[in-house]
């Protein structure tokens, strides 16, 4: 939903919202918002249904979410609709974005779980080695509160949902009060797949509620939007020693060597600027080009934005999902032209009702600008030209922002140098907002974008505390260096330390 509207309360006294379409501004839903009583009930439905589903054993879980891949292929189209109908992205993207990963990440974290969730044993080390044996067991924190936001509506409910559920928990979902039906489309599906309608449940509502899910009774927090929303979360969870995954804003940078291909690096310029109207956290915001191709890649850049096409019905690109990222982007775009950037391309929202923003191209952008310091979130390729590579890193790490960013260059071992020396949670190769799509690659950010991480190999685990049982490998009536004290002891400590660590073969059998 791009325009959110209070309405008349409910007769029972609840608050409600209204929501409007961005493709024309007409009103085509209504949601009613939870409060801290409603809330507090939901929690104490998913605290006594957590027991059960944790009792179940993570093979027994993962079939039931496997099961839930058929049920998304087959009420995809419904998905579709009401994502069209709260974003007004193109069917492409939403199968693009939402629709197949979903599919990917259902199947591939509920074949994971059943391993990576499995008590394991641990190889130990040194002098405690011929005495005891450790083993890790990964126990469910509980009930999940996960927060989520409205440029991927679906997905980005879907994969910590499905990760926190296959780790044993109770999840309550609250998803953006700007596309709610949307999110609210991963619980059905999880219960039509045979999920206990308790042990996972979606809360309606906007800040209000998700406040009152943060304050709730909960074991874990994880949440992906704003910086603001999200210092508030750490700052309320700390005050609970509540552990909390934090997917913030980005600023990502694109770097163009010399020797990229230019045409490939032209295309994805346009193409992960302009994706999903440029809402996506790993969306490329700032481009660095290197000067001696800069000239051709923007030729190139301009032709490519220039045939992007927008507006409802059939079109590359929809509307901005929200009447406030538009002003955002304006302000921003308005901001650079200021200031001295040039607009080649577009730059301005379109003519109409709905929440469109032309396909725009900056050049000549600054460090001096909004645009190249602040979240944008549009459909904006900003372009600064440099000197040489050092330069562009320098550019690039000059950001409060760190969750992503991109090399271009045909040479793989170059950009695994310089990608080691980005600060960013995540790089890649001669493409973008990709990353997220991996679900080996753990993602997450430095600085203002986040604090954590989700996919990769221990994502699952995160969603549990992982418990250590040493158990003895002999039968002893006491350890030789419990009371009383003796001379044997000390003799005993004396030569671990002076033949354990004392002589290089020592500490290697020690190592």
């Amino acid at each position: 939903m791009a325009i959110v509207r209070s309405v008349p309360e409910t007769t029972d006294g609840r608050r409600r919202l209204a929501l409007d379409s961005p493709v024309d501004r007409r009103p085509i839903d209504e949601i009613e918002v939870a409060g801290a009583a409603e809330v507090a009930d939901a929690v104490a439905k998913a605290r006594a249904a957590q027991r059960g589903w944790a009792a179940r054993s993570a093979g027994e879980r993962a079939e039931i979410l496997r099961a839930a891949v058929n049920v998304l292929v087959t009420r995809r189209d419904e998905i579709i609709d009401t994502v069209h109908a709260e974003t007004g992205k193109p069917r492409v993207e939403a199968l693009t974005m939402e629709i197949v990963p979903g599919c990917d990440f259902l199947n591939h974290w509920s074949a994971r779980a059943p391993r990576d969730l499995r008590p394991r044993r641990e190889r130990l080390h040194g002098y405690i080695k011929p005495m005891k044996k450790l083993y890790i067991n990964y126990i469910p924190l509980g009930v999940v509160g996960v927060i989520t936001p409205w440029n991927g509506p679906f997905i980005l409910s879907l994969n910590p949902v499905v990760q926190a559920l296959l780790a044993g928990n109770a999840v309550l979902l609250k998803p953006s009060e700007v596309t709610p039906r949307s999110g609210e489309w991963v619980v059905r599906i999880l219960r039509e797949a045979g999920v206990p309608d308790d042990v996972v449940q979606v809360l309606h509502g906007d800040g209000e509620t998700g406040a009152a899910l943060v304050d709730a009774d909960i074991d874990k927090v994880c949440f992906t939007g704003s910086v603001g929303t999200g210092r508030k979360i750490a700052a309320a969870c700390a005050q609970r020693l509540l552990p909390y995954t934090l997917e913030l804003g980005g600023k990502d940078a694109m770097i163009v060597c010399a020797d990229a291909d230019i045409e490939r690096a032209a295309s994805g310029a346009v193409y992960l600027s302009m994706f999903n109207t440029g809402q996506v956290c790993m969306s490329i915001e700032r481009v660095y080009v290197v000067d001696s191709v800069a000239d051709e890649f923007i030729r190139r850049v301009t032709e490519e934005a220039s045939a992007v096409t927008y507006g409802p019905g059939a079109a590359d690109m929809g509307p901005l999902f929200w009447d406030r990222q538009l002003d955002v982007v304006t302000r921003h775009v308005d901001d650079a032209k200021a200031k001295g950037a040039g607009v080649v391309v577009g730059g301005a929202p379109a003519a109409g009702n709905g929440l469109y923003f032309q396909p725009t191209v900056v050049v000549d952008a600054t460090h001096e600008m909004d645009l190249m310091t602040e979240e944008t979130f549009g459909p904006v390729v900003s372009i600064t030209r440099v000197r040489d590579e050092d330069e562009a890193i320098r550019l690039a790490n000059d950001c409060r922002y760190g969750l992503s960013g991109s090399v271009f260059t045909k040479d793989p071992d170059k950009a695994r140098r310089i990608a080691a020396r980005l600060e960013t949670g995540t790089v890649v190769h001669n493409d973008a907002s990709v990353i997220y799509g991996v679900a080996e690659a753990p993602f997450g950010g430095w600085k203002d974008s986040g604090v954590g991480q989700v996919n990769g190999t221990d994502a699952l685990r995160g969603f549990t505390h992982a418990q250590p049982v040493l158990i003895d490998r002999w039968q002893v009536k006491k350890e030789s260096n419990w009371y009383p004290y003796t001379e044997k002891s000390l003799r005993q400590l004396e030569a671990v330390v002076r033949y354990g660590f004392g002589t290089r073969l020592g500490r290697r059998f020690m190592s």
